[in-house]
């Protein structure tokens, strides 16, 4: 019976995980149609990809840079 529960408390964690993934995907597309729609040429929208890679890092620094941590 104890099986039952761990493996009930597994499904719900990797559910968790599939809805931050998706909403980290649609952030990637987002980010990258961004970042390339705005480069003035090849090696800046190459650039513009890997900056929509690490968006995440980019919007926490500057939130904690807004609330002045």
């Amino acid at each position: 019976m104890n099986e039952d529960k761990c493996c009930e408390s597994s499904n719900r964690n990797h559910q968790a995980t599939a809805s931050g993934g998706a909403v980290y995907g649609l952030g990637f597309i987002g980010a990258a149609i961004y970042f390339i729609s705005h480069a003035t040429g090849f090696w800046m929208g190459v650039l513009g990809f890997l900056k929509a890679m690490v968006w995440p890092a980019y919007l926490v620094y500057e939130a904690l840079g807004k609330l002045g941590v």
